[in-house]
């Protein structure tokens, strides 16, 4: 008898809704939920320099493809660091921020909550928590902070489209000292929020302004178009060096149990771009523009259901941040456009507004109106 006799079948990776779109036969078929951000032509975004970069250095005949040490590779780390703190900022200046180069954009977690299970045993309860709150995604989830216990842990992702003034941070942040809260951050696409790189971090210099010490999971696969590297770090900031040497050595025996030496293709291309003036002014203006063309969108399709007189509001749409939003739609919406319109989207109607493009657009307006207007009238 096999010793895997017990072991079930896991449920694919690659989700129902994907798996169902594919099957669909259906000539205007559509998904609307990729990850990655999308060309008007419906191919995954890579910008221009990347591009360039990843041929230089495949022709580049100094490199001798050496396994990198356990901690990564250090340039990617140090301007990772830059990108996510600003060259001259505290923590760099006074060298208590770190980091680990970690793989895949859950290495960061995966490494951090390692960590925190062995050195933060008394911190039992971990709250999850996100600004974006069904259905707009508009408003800070409060979760509980008032309630939360002393010596929790707060993992805070996906914070750009919080709209807390800088008297609600302060708020914040005066109480999760009081509870001594450690929050982990994610930033996963730095600089696709807003299209300024330094906004799109800006919350983090408040924590650092009020000496907190947190982790932040920061990937770079994202904003650079190099999905399939998935490069990244886990970014550490301690109150000082000999506090922050201490974590990383720890973190370093964590990294070299889950994966040893982290792959190096993608962080070579990164810490080329960010390293040369040029070539990271000819990324922001990439990002700018993958930006600037979301914002766009999302106004044309708030106005183009306007137009069409499409019940309900739809302000919403503009005022989230990011290539992901989401539309307000309910369940029942939702599951009219996946069956009757062969438009697949998640449940929580959220979507990624690079899919829509010049040749989808009146075909998914005029589709969210007649599902909206035909659970309309089945509520009568």
């Amino acid at each position: 008898m096999s010793v895997f006799t017990d072991v079930p079948l896991a449920q694919k990776l690659e989700g129902s809704l994907l798996k169902t779109y594919k099957q669909d036969d259906h000539p205007n078929k559509m998904f609307l939920a990729y990850k990655v951000c999308m060309t008007s032509q419906g191919q995954p975004w890579v910008s221009s320099v990347v591009r360039k970069t990843r041929t230089q250095i495949a022709q580049d005949p100094s490199l001798n493809f050496e396994y990198m040490p356990v901690m990564g590779m250090k340039s990617f780390i140090q301007a990772s660091l830059n990108l996510l703190f600003g060259k001259n900022s505290q923590v760099i200046m006074e060298n208590r921020a770190g980091g680990v180069h970690t793989v895949g954009d859950s290495g960061a977690f995966q490494l951090g909550a390692q960590f925190l299970k062995t050195w933060r045993r008394d911190s039992q309860i971990v709250y999850i928590i996100s600004s974006q709150k069904e259905p707009h995604g508009l408003v800070f989830q409060d979760m509980g902070f008032t309630r939360a216990p002393h010596g929790c842990i707060f993992v805070i992702g996906n914070i750009g489209n919080c709209k807390l003034t800088q008297g609600q941070w302060t708020q914040l942040m005066v109480l999760m000292k009081s509870k001594q809260i450690f929050p982990f951050f994610d930033i996963p696409y730095q600089g696709l929020a807003t299209g300024d790189l330094e906004e799109d971090s800006r919350f983090l210099q408040y924590f650092v302004s009020q000496g907190f010490e947190f982790f932040c999971s920061q990937s770079l696969s994202k904003n650079f178009g190099i999905y399939d590297e998935g490069a990244g770090i886990l970014a550490v900031v301690a109150l000082n060096n000999q506090l922050l040497l201490r974590v990383l050595s720890q973190l370093m025996n964590w990294a070299r149990a889950l994966w040893l030496n982290p792959p190096t293709a993608g962080a070579r291309i990164i810490t080329s771009v960010l390293c040369n003036p040029a070539m990271q002014g000819e990324w922001k203006q990439s990002l700018e523009g993958v930006v600037e063309n979301v914002m766009m969108t999302k106004e044309k399709v708030k106005e183009k259901l306007r137009l069409l007189g499409t019940p309900g509001s739809w302000d919403h749409i503009t005022e989230q941040k990011g290539s992901h939003s989401y539309l307000g739609l309910n369940s029942q919406q939702v599951e009219y456009l996946v069956k009757k319109k062969h438009i697949y989207i998640p449940k929580n109607g959220r979507i990624n507004f690079t899919c829509i493009n010049s040749y989808n657009i009146d075909y998914i307006t005029e589709s969210i109106t007649e599902a909206v207007l035909f659970t309309k009238d089945s509520e009568k």
